[in-house]
């Protein structure tokens, strides 16, 4: 699994909150199928690829995407099994 990192550049276009639930929304629906350049280029609403890249390295860094070693991206954000887990005792988060 490839890490990705935030990189320190100048944002001409921070995306609006239905660019970012769009990108989310589709992710999800074609979880692994598709590479990061793919789902740009198949997005339902053309958005510029800088502001692309902007959420796709947030849902990255949030943990909600990761890479796989064929560069497929798959969505791996689950909050119910996350809090199933959180209410066992057993378990301790660090």
């Amino acid at each position: 699994m490839t890490q990705v990192t935030m990189v320190e550049r100048k944002i001409l276009h921070y995306p609006q909150l239905d660019t970012v639930l769009m990108v989310e929304e589709f992710i999800k629906e074609h979880s692994g199928e598709f590479k990061k350049r793919q789902i740009w280029e198949n997005l339902p609403k053309r958005t510029m690829y800088q502001t692309f890249c902007v959420v796709f390295d947030y849902l990255a860094n949030s943990g909600k995407i990761a890479i796989d070693g064929n560069a497929k991206v798959a969505w791996i954000w689950n909050p119910q099994l996350v809090q199933r887990f959180l209410r066992r005792p057993e378990l301790v988060v660090r």
